[in-house]
């Protein structure tokens, strides 16, 4: 069983792992110009990312509800 605290472990997880990659497909544009596959394989990193994130939120919610 989980608890509230590794819970809201989870969903801090979560929240900032999805900001960092957010913020960092926001911000490629703003640095030098780079080859396109940098670019590419950078944003599939952030969706991934961002995806990973929704997985951990889900997870993290679910166990609070339980741990309630």
């Amino acid at each position: 069983m989980t608890s509230r605290r590794s819970a809201v472990f989870l969903l801090a997880l979560a929240a900032f792992t999805a900001f960092e990659w957010i913020m960092l497909a926001k911000n490629l544009g703003s640095g030098p110009r780079r080859a396109t596959a940098f670019y590419v394989i950078h944003y599939i990193l952030a969706a991934a990312n961002v995806v990973f994130a929704v997985i951990l939120a889900r997870i993290g919610w679910g166990a609070w509800k339980k741990a309630s």
